[in-house]
């Protein structure tokens, strides 16, 4: 695909229908082949609905920023700080819930340009560390957080539809 001119933006409610469309069909490429089909959609049905993504964006310490190839989004990351953070709910921490870059895009920088907004805004407010949970079986994504400077420091479970998986917990210190 063709990157000319790509744009951090912060998601909207605005934004609702582009952010539904993009974190099913990224979640879809990136998952679908390694699980069922009826796991999937359920999933989908309880994680990544409008209604679901909506309460997410109306929560106070969640952002959500789309990365923007002449103004479609290409990419986004979810970002967590204090209660809303999925687990460790330490204060100090900002966790990346999702960071998914659409297939084309894939190997252009882009996973890196939202990685760099999450950075600069844990620098920002003086994070001491960023922390994410990864599926053990996505092999590419832990391979670019250990080039990141992410180290493994536990595990969690994690439930795609009744499957019960295996995420690794990654953290990077900042301080």
């Amino acid at each position: 695909m063709n990157i000319t001119n790509i744009q951090l933006t912060q998601v909207t409610l605005a934004n609702l229908k582009a952010l539904h469309q993009i974190s099913r069909k990224t979640f879809i490429d990136s998952f679908a082949h390694l699980n069922t089909k009826e796991n999937m959609e359920a999933y989908l049905a309880d994680h990544l609905t409008e209604q679901k993504l909506s309460e997410e964006l109306n929560q106070p310490g969640s952002a959500f920023y789309f990365a923007e190839n002449n103004g479609e989004p290409i990419g986004y990351i979810k970002i967590n700080t204090g209660a809303t953070q999925t687990e460790l709910w330490e204060e100090q921490g900002l966790e990346i819930e999702r960071i998914y870059v659409i297939k084309e895009y894939q190997g252009q920088k882009i996973g890196q340009l939202l990685f760099n907004k999450a950075f600069e805004l844990a620098k920002k407010a003086n994070r001491p560390y960023i922390w994410l949970g990864v599926w053990n079986k996505n092999e590419s994504a832990i391979q670019f957080y250990q080039k990141m400077g992410f180290i493994a420091f536990d595990s969690h479970p994690f439930k795609l539809g009744d499957d019960v998986q295996t995420d690794i917990m990654m953290k990077l210190e900042l301080i």
